[in-house]
């Protein structure tokens, strides 16, 4: 008898790990091309779905696939501001936000996908140029997240960021597989 666990549908990709050493440049290059990718991957999942499958949660408890789609952007340009804030200032506090609630807001429930695909395509060709153009001694600076009482390196927020794109794409595309949607 072969027992098989159940999948933790909110971690498609399992858990992010952060590097605790400064990253090679060819590692930082290839976390980067995934942030690039990530627009054209999402509008590739989300593509063909209707109204209906757009508001079908990943998981039960979940967002909907237009949440997850509108929770990107969201979440990225807190990202791209906390670079910019680490670049220009010397640790800065950056402030959390209530993401959960952010979902249940009106422009997060009636809004067209293509609206936050657009959005995220600008912010993450903007981002690349930055990240791109970064000095190795740059990407070892600092912000402080008071919520998680830590600092994290522009390394480790690279690969957070990317982790956290592939890890949506995972819920949409996952629940397409599931569902059997094609």
């Amino acid at each position: 008898m072969t027992i098989t666990a159940e999948p933790d549908l909110r971690y498609p990709i399992g858990p992010p790990v952060l590097p605790t050493q400064p990253l090679e440049h060819g590692a930082r290059m290839a976390y980067i091309a995934q942030i690039a990718l990530l627009p054209d991957q999402i509008r590739a999942a989300v593509t063909g779905l209707n109204p209906t499958q757009l508001n079908t949660p990943y998981r039960p408890e979940g967002w909907s696939v237009r949440q997850v789609v509108h929770h990107l952007p969201d979440s990225h340009l807190n990202s791209y501001t906390r670079f910019k804030l680490a670049l220009t200032e010397e640790n800065p506090v950056v402030r959390p936000y209530e993401e959960g609630a952010w979902a249940e807001l009106p422009d997060s429930q009636a809004t067209p996908p293509a609206v936050s695909l657009a959005l995220l395509e600008a912010l993450h060709i903007r981002w690349g140029v930055l990240m791109r153009h970064l000095t190795d001694e740059q990407w070892v600076r600092t912000f402080h997240h008071p919520e998680q009482q830590r600092d994290y390196t522009l390394d480790q927020a690279l690969v957070l960021y990317a982790w956290h794109g592939r890890h949506h794409l995972g819920h949409i595309t996952e629940l397409r597989r599931r569902e059997g949607w094609a």
